[in-house]
């Protein structure tokens, strides 16, 4: 599964799943480094950064921004 980190919330890492439902994960098994924004997948119980999908990610955005200041 890959979700992307919304935000953090106390013990919790709020994540938003691929079907745009809203999921929470114990920020104890979060990678230390996540921050919000971030692709993470989650396989056996395993959870890591996506670090190819969140570059990708963060260029799409950057790409939709730059066509609503011109």
């Amino acid at each position: 599964m890959r979700v992307i980190i919304d935000r953090f919330e106390g013990r919790a890492t709020v994540c938003e799943k691929e079907d745009r439902t809203m999921t929470e994960i114990p920020r104890i098994v979060t990678p230390e480094d996540a921050k919000e924004g971030d692709v993470l997948i989650i396989e056996n119980g395993e959870i890591i950064i996506d670090h190819k999908a969140t570059e990708q990610r963060k260029k799409e955005i950057e790409e939709l921004a730059k066509g609503l200041w011109k």
